[in-house]
């Protein structure tokens, strides 16, 4: 399998790497338009800050390539969020590939939110193995709220995506490489998508 981690200084690609070799499944880490569009499967990191984000992305055109993806994509986290419209971080507009409005945590927890949460209201093969209201980590201040495209959800306090599907994009809002168990049936089961 040609597995491609998109690498545009802006996401966490070496813990993802390591979960990936703990699979048995080595992965090329590119920010070439013809290694990402050749891939079988591409998954995309994200940590920091939106604007940011996108600068790197647009410093490499990745924001023109990414949306015309067609094979199985992964965003996690930061990379979940950029895959929507909108962001409250920054007032930053992203690729618009889920048209969806990622909000700041507006509540009395800590934020940002971070640590294990349970993921519940599974609804796809990302999921398959997983049980109800198993563990996963996070570490984030903005959110994408419930929506036709939530396939999981997390409460802090209020319910928010845990993941999201739009066509071939996937996106989980925590960290699957960090996640134990849970995380890695999580990276199989997009393997094997």
């Amino acid at each position: 399998m040609n597995l491609v981690i998109v690498d545009y200084k802006a996401g966490n690609v070496q813990s993802v790497q390591f979960a990936l070799e703990r699979l048995g499944v080595q992965a090329t880490l590119s920010s070439d338009f013809e290694t990402i569009k050749a891939a079988d499967k591409v998954i995309f990191p994200g940590v920091g800050q939106a604007a940011s984000a996108m600068a790197q992305l647009k410093a490499r055109n990745l924001d023109k390539l990414l949306p015309t993806l067609e094979q199985p994509f992964f965003g996690v986290c930061l990379g979940m969020q950029l895959l929507c419209q909108h962001s409250e971080e920054g007032d930053t507009e992203l690729l618009n590939i889920i048209p969806l409005t990622v909000k700041h945590f507006e509540t009395e927890l800590k934020v940002p939110h971070m640590g294990w949460n349970q993921l519940e209201q599974l609804n796809s093969p990302l999921f398959n193995g997983v049980p109800e209201k198993d563990f996963v980590y996070y570490v984030h201040s903005y959110y994408v709220p419930l929506s036709d495209y939530t396939i999981a959800q997390t409460s802090y306090p209020e319910p928010f995506s845990a993941a999201l599907q739009y066509k071939n994009f996937y996106a989980a809002q925590f960290h699957p490489e960090k996640s134990g168990a849970a995380g890695s049936q999580i990276l199989k089961n997009f393997l094997a998508l």
